[in-house]
């Protein structure tokens, strides 16, 4: 801090410095230093802002080159179909609209390049692909595995969600990867506010 310090004073001129009280000085070189440090990170995140930090960044890639091929909906892979319509919570965001893969509903694999649901948005005559939902049905996930075993893909921890529910589905449990739209909850929430049901 004393190199930053003094860095910093040389750039005041002498006369000026001299009539500064040294407490005002370090706030002003403490402040400078922030200052670059904090635009050192904002260069770095801005690189990969559609990638998480740390834990998830590894299945976010991994779900983005899978479905990279799939980003506009007339490039719907073959299995997969439309269900649910698009899903909105009006305090929460939207969901989107899902496009689900039964032959992948119904077994208990979690596969990065294989997602249960692809997940798109329509806004200005285009439907494009914003993320994507893992999705296993709890009787069929625990036929094979503990109660207390979970399913994780990635290191990602899947959410239960028990039945009766708002979709009509039986106990399952599910993550979403919003692997094309940067969502202001968190890559893996939810419901996601830059996501809208309006072009449906």
């Amino acid at each position: 801090m004393g190199f930053c310090l003094q860095a910093s004073l040389n750039l005041i001129p002498e006369t000026l410095l001299m009539r500064i009280p040294r407490s005002v000085l370090f706030i002003v070189a403490l402040a400078s230093v922030l200052l670059r440090s904090s635009a050192s990170i904002d260069a770095a995140g801005a690189q990969h802002p559609e990638h998480p930090a740390g834990s998830g960044a590894a299945l976010v890639a991994a779900v983005r080159q899978a479905t990279e091929a799939f980003r506009d909906v007339s490039n719907l892979p073959p299995g997969y179909g439309p269900a649910l319509g698009c899903v909105s919570g009006p305090a929460e965001g939207a969901m989107g609209a899902h496009f689900v893969n039964p032959g992948l509903l119904f077994d208990a694999a979690l596969d990065p390049a294989q997602p249960e649901a692809l997940i798109y948005e329509s806004k200005n005559g285009f439907t494009r692909l914003v993320g994507v939902e893992f999705i296993v049905f709890a009787d069929v996930w625990h036929e094979s595995h503990a109660l207390n075993d979970p399913p994780l893909i990635e290191g990602q921890l899947l959410q239960f969600f028990d039945g009766p529910n708002r979709f009509g589905l039986p106990a399952h449990y599910e993550l979403h990867v919003w692997a094309w739209r940067d969502n202001p909850n968190g890559v893996f929430a939810d419901w996601n506010t830059h996501v809208s049901c309006e072009g449906q």
